[in-house]
């Protein structure tokens, strides 16, 4: 089960990464200041861990939770 077949194109983690960068380096051109560039740096690695790591596990795992469910019913009736 992969969960990036069920989203759109602006949903994909390459995507996802390539507008973290845009938005590290427009905040570092725009600014110039290294804490305004480290705190939305913060934000951004915050947003990837959820988004590329966390969110593809769990829905995973709810997926095989739920195939086992299945396969258990079917089992027992």
């Amino acid at each position: 089960m992969n969960p990036w077949e069920y989203k759109p194109w602006w949903c994909q983690p390459w995507s996802i990464v390539l507008t973290g960068i845009i938005v590290i380096v427009s905040s570092w051109q725009l600014g110039q200041k290294i804490w305004l560039t480290l705190g939305v740096s913060l934000l951004i690695l915050s947003w990837w861990y959820y988004f590329l790591i966390i969110w593809p596990k769990l829905l995973q795992e709810y997926y095989h939770s739920q195939s086992a469910e299945t396969e258990k019913n079917k089992t027992s009736s």
